[in-house]
């Protein structure tokens, strides 16, 4: 794990087939800032199942190998969805900024969801560091992550 902002972590990535290009940006993105990652998913582009990454991404947050996830689909909509049905993740599809640091700041999300044919490698990458960079409030919000928690069980 490597030191980013001033927080250490693990960041896994993956992505089905209609998001491996918007994969490899964020890959050499995650490289020029020296963060550690696991890569899964779709590795060459030949098609696979969504369904099947997300749950093979968030297995590793569930279980410790990693701190925070990135997940890409064509849209993001269908990975996100995917993914918000593991216990003890919260996936959000952020599509700017402003989306990536208020999931972190009020909704202590752990998996940012992404769409490869919906924006660009630059805006991915300046949310991917927002993403990482933002903190989570607590406060008032912990008591609505709670209760997330809750319908969980």
């Amino acid at each position: 794990m490597r030191l980013y902002g001033a927080v250490f972590f693990m960041i896994v990535i993956g992505s089905d087939h209609a998001g491996f290009e918007l994969k490899c940006e964020i890959i050499k993105f995650l490289k020029e800032k020296n963060i550690d990652f696991i890569e899964l998913g779709c590795m060459d582009g030949s098609s696979c199942d969504y369904p099947l990454v997300a749950k093979e991404v968030c297995e590793k947050i569930v279980d410790g190998s990693a701190d925070k996830a990135i997940l890409i689909c064509g849209t993001g909509i269908g990975i996100s969805i995917a993914a918000n049905k593991i216990k003890g993740i919260r996936a959000a599809l952020c599509t700017n900024e402003y989306m990536a640091k208020y999931t972190r700041l009020h909704n202590d999300a752990n998996v940012l969801c992404m769409g490869g044919r919906v924006i660009g490698a630059g805006v991915a990458a300046e949310i991917t560091e927002t993403f990482l960079n933002t903190e989570f409030e607590g406060g008032r919000h912990q008591r609505r992550v709670d209760q997330i928690t809750e319908i969980e069980k």
